[in-house]
């Protein structure tokens, strides 16, 4: 490595460490130390543990309809927040949990379960994963079918052909590979016994 681009790193090494340094004097002290606010599971509203409890569990099974892949749980968004608190109402009222899944389901439809069940609307969902994997070793196992047929095929080559391979190989002309061609005697055996 040149001596020019050694230093030329050097310099920006320097200035980068030393832009980090004023950075870092230059925050306040409580301010670096501050986490990143990360979504936590949904903080206790109702004093009884049991309530609660239910609340919790059926808002782990639930999805949130705004969010990407959360639950109502883990989800602060407005909507999972309503849910939820729709989940606690109705749980405190009295109503069993499969009622209150009944209802979102009836509201919302399965997309809100996160383990939608097995019936003729969610096939595709349950069934197309298996279906593609099977279509998949069906091509592959075609393709490789076909790509052996198609070396055997252009395996047998005839005397002339190997004959012009060889002289290719060694270095010498065409018209060589033509003449050993012609003098080559026929072979009764068969090409694979050849090799």
């Amino acid at each position: 490595m040149p001596a020019e681009v050694r230093i030329s790193r050097l310099r920006a090494a320097a200035r980068a460490a030393g832009l980090s340094l004023a950075l870092a004097f230059a925050l306040p002290a409580g301010a670096a130390a501050e986490p990143a606010p990360v979504a936590e599971v949904a903080p206790n509203v109702v004093a009884d543990p049991a309530l609660e409890a239910d609340v919790l569990e059926l808002s782990h099974k639930l999805r949130c309809l705004v969010c990407q892949n959360q639950s109502i749980a883990e989800s602060n968004a407005p909507l999972a927040i309503d849910l939820r608190n729709q989940v606690r109402e109705q749980l405190a009222s009295g109503r069993s949990k499969a009622d209150v899944v009944d209802y979102l389901v009836a509201r919302y439809g399965d997309f809100v379960l996160y383990e939608p069940p097995l019936k003729a609307s969610t096939l595709l969902l349950w069934g197309g994963p298996a279906a593609l994997l099977l279509g998949g070793a069906g091509w592959l196992a075609y393709r490789l079918r076909r790509r052996a047929d198609e070396a055997a095929a252009t395996a047998h080559l005839t005397a002339a052909e190997r004959a012009r391979a060889r002289s290719l190989l060694a270095g010498s002309t065409a018209a060589d590979a033509a003449d050993a061609a012609d003098a080559a005697p026929p072979s009764s055996e068969s090409p694979e016994s050849r090799s």
